[in-house]
């Protein structure tokens, strides 16, 4: 008896629907990742050092 299960395609990472607008993001890169978590590192010692 051959026992294949089906693989279902892997849910989107993001997915944003206004309107006629609807964005999919399937994996989020790495560069963006950093980009967002120094500027959020910078933002945060500019902040704390008022």
């Amino acid at each position: 008896m051959d026992k294949r299960v089906e693989a279902k395609p892997p849910r989107p990472q993001f997915e944003l629907r206004c309107g006629g607008l609807h964005v999919v993001v399937d994996r989020v890169p790495v560069w963006l990742i950093t980009l967002v978590t120094t500027a959020t590192g910078t933002g945060a010692a500019w902040w704390t050092s008022r």
